[in-house]
């Protein structure tokens, strides 16, 4: 989906920006932002030289905001807040922004942070289905086209006891995942199922629609890397 730039949803303010990656060799400069150790493992599946910016954005929710539109926002913004930094001789890069959150209800849950949080999350998430939206933003710098995807993974947990949840993060401690919980290792156990139509949007980056973005943007990741 592009995305207008005249939309004022668009707009956000300047931040400060870290480089933390080599330079992207490619016909088009990719850059990740994001400080997530698990999207830029993702990423490097693909085998596109790519370099890593983290964003400094405010991540708190607006008023009312639904988590969907939250998790689209950030990922938005992280993408532009990239994008914004660079000066005019770099201006032939895509920028990739994506933000992820728990859904069960109403309710909200990001990163824990803490043992406790964490704690808190898996009890109030065990034997629950539980909805992980994940927000993908592709910012066009040339062209200031923005390209954008929500892909919803459905996770049923199981019913955990106390005893399991303080093993499991004894082992491994997920405090910077949302949901308290790593798919993609030994979290596997705490679930019954799991849905979803990109396997690795759970971990943080979708690259099934990543790939479709940046085909959209103009760059065939089989072919221009």
């Amino acid at each position: 989906m592009v995305i207008n730039p005249a939309n004022p949803l668009n707009a956000i303010e300047s931040a400060p920006l870290m480089t933390v990656q080599t330079p992207a060799t490619a016909t088009r400069r990719l850059i990740l932002g994001s400080s997530s150790v698990y999207r830029r493992q993702l990423l490097e599946r693909l085998g596109i030289p790519f370099e890593v910016i983290s964003p400094d954005i405010d991540e708190s929710a607006h008023a009312g905001e639904h988590p969907a539109a939250l998790a689209r926002r950030l990922a938005r913004e992280k993408a532009q807040a990239i994008a914004h930094g660079l000066v005019s001789g770099e201006r032939n890069a895509l920028v990739i922004g994506s933000d992820q959150v728990a859904v069960l209800g109403d309710q909200r849950y990001g990163k824990p942070g803490n043992h406790a949080k964490a704690v808190q999350q898996l009890q109030a998430l065990r034997g629950q289905v539980v909805v992980f939206e994940t927000a993908l933003c592709l910012f066009d710098v040339a062209s200031g086209r923005t390209f954008e995807e929500l892909v919803s993974t459905e996770v049923e947990f199981r019913e955990l006891s106390l005893a399991e949840i303080e093993a499991y993060l004894a082992k491994e401690p997920a405090y910077d995942c949302a949901g308290s919980a790593k798919s993609e290792g030994l979290g596997i156990a705490l679930l019954d199922r799991l849905s979803g139509d990109d396997p690795t949007a759970l971990i943080g980056l979708p690259l099934i629609a990543l790939c479709r973005l940046l085909r959209q943007a103009g760059f065939n990741p089989l072919i221009d890397a």
